[in-house]
């Protein structure tokens, strides 16, 4: 684990170096891409918090998929998959404002 967080620590440190040295970039893309960066991490770290609901072949097609119509549970789980959807959406905007880039 220390070794994941430590290369995560280097990536997120190169990739802010990369974007800070490159002169053709315009300042809006250079803060857009390393907001991208800061979410794309906070995402995968927000997946990663989630429990597994299922193990098995139960779990794979569907059965005893939690409380309620879209499963659910504590309130802690419904907060997390809230900021997580958040956090997705926000990611895939980010990348589609930075594909697009309407300010070239």
């Amino acid at each position: 684990m220390a070794q994941e967080s430590a290369f995560a620590a280097f990536s997120w440190a190169w990739t802010i170096l990369l974007l800070l040295i490159d002169d053709n970039l315009w300042p809006v893309e250079t803060i857009l891409s390393v907001l991208q960066v800061a979410i794309s991490v906070t995402v995968i770290f927000l997946v990663l918090m989630h429990s597994g609901k299922d193990s098995g072949l139960s779990g794979a097609f569907g059965v005893g998929s939690g409380q309620g119509p879209l499963g659910g549970g504590s309130m802690v789980e419904r907060n997390l998959n809230r900021w997580t959807i958040f956090f997705a959406v926000l990611f895939v905007v980010n990348a589609c404002v930075l594909l697009t880039r309407p300010w070239a």
